[in-house]
């Protein structure tokens, strides 16, 4: 995805599931795994420690978002598996304090605290052959960025041309309300953690290499991770 000017192509978004466009549309699953591919391969390993959220803690934690530039509805906690409720968990790791590690084995992200803490947060990843390992930066940050599909993926998928000029932000937007941009010796990798609308996806691998976090945990990842923030990807 490029995102020069607040535009962004989706490396790594499958296409054929568009909140409120399920049938005979593009959709966020297909437009996560429609691209990025033949990139290189990065990497990310971690610990899940089980949690005794309660259904009701968290329908307040993933409630409504009103005050958004599009407000964000609350999410259908009913269809997350409450092992991937945000936590704050014990995580060894030498990696200093605000690093992210991705753990596409067990689906989860961790953004690493002081005293052997970490937030983790249950997410998307890369389906299989489409999974990736290794380190990487936030190179750059979006809000309700503008999506672009590449050139690859409009010509797997003819209907993602009607995108060509970039789709605005908004609630069908498979970038969703905030993106971190992953990139490699400055160069954008296509690669990005992203806000995902789907509480389906969570806990499974449906993109070519993306990660998504529910909107509610990406906002809270995004307010907290400053630009050049490092980024472990560790082998599924």
């Amino acid at each position: 995805m490029n995102m020069d000017g607040g535009n962004g192509d989706a490396g790594g978004i499958d296409a054929s599931t568009l909140p409120g466009r399920r049938t005979g549309l593009l959709s966020r699953r297909s437009f996560l795994a429609g691209s990025a591919v033949g990139l290189g391969a990065f990497g990310l390993a971690g610990c899940a420690t089980p949690d005794g959220m309660s259904l009701a803690e968290a329908q307040k934690l993933y409630g409504p978002v009103p005050e958004e530039k599009f407000p964000i509805p609350a999410v259908d906690v009913t269809k997350v598996d409450r092992k991937y409720y945000r936590r704050t968990v014990r995580y060894e790791t030498e990696e200093a304090p605000g690093t992210i590690i991705v753990d596409p084995g067990n689906y989860y992200v961790y953004r690493v605290e002081e005293d052997g803490q970490a937030t983790r947060y249950g997410a998307n990843v890369g389906r299989d052959g489409f999974r990736w390992s290794g380190d990487a930066y936030v190179g750059r940050k979006s809000e309700w960025a503008t999506w672009t599909p590449p050139k690859e993926m409009i010509q797997r998928q003819p209907e993602a041309a009607k995108y060509a000029r970039g789709m605005p932000g908004g609630l069908d937007n498979p970038l969703g309300a905030r993106t971190l941009h992953l990139y490699q010796n400055g160069v954008y990798t296509l690669y990005t953690i992203y806000a995902t609308s789907d509480p389906e996806s969570i806990g499974s691998g449906v993109t070519s290499g993306c990660v998504g976090l529910l909107s509610q945990d990406m906002i809270d990842l995004y307010d907290r991770t400053p630009v050049k923030t490092k980024v472990v990807v560790l082998p599924a």
